[in-house]
């Protein structure tokens, strides 16, 4: 995906930061089990490389974030995104960072690690859980 800013390859740093910001969003899913493919969308917003990808997940499991088994994953954290402190809506021109739309409202999880998005009213639901 070049020219997103998602995923600038050579960079230690923005590696870790992408990892980081990955962990910190399985931190906060908001479910008891969830397949494997959902997860996968979720960490897609952070970046869209399957060696991250998988890094970020096998980093979860070893850290005690998550359990997976047989294409399923239990989140073993009861912290969710809360929208009245955790969410966060700015005005101006974005683009989804999970599908791409324009937006005029983007909202933005605001994680220990730093914020994730943007994303647009329903796609927040999605990324989050609501939904």
């Amino acid at each position: 995906m070049a020219g997103d800013g998602s995923d600038v390859g050579g960079d230690c740093d923005h590696l870790d930061d992408r990892v980081a910001l990955g962990l910190a969003l399985l931190e906060r899913l908001e479910h008891e089990s969830l397949p494997l493919a959902d997860v996968v969308d979720r960490i897609e917003t952070v970046t869209a490389d399957p060696t991250t990808t998988r890094t970020i997940l096998d980093e979860a499991e070893l850290r005690g974030i998550i359990d997976r088994e047989d294409g399923i994953v239990r989140p073993k954290s009861r912290q969710y995104v809360r929208f009245g402190e955790d969410v966060i809506t700015k005005e101006g021109e974005f683009s989804c960072r999970r599908c791409g739309s324009s937006l005029s409202t983007g909202y933005f999880i605001d994680l220990e690690t730093g914020e994730l998005g943007p994303f647009g009213s329903s796609c927040i639901r999605k990324v989050t859980g609501r939904e």
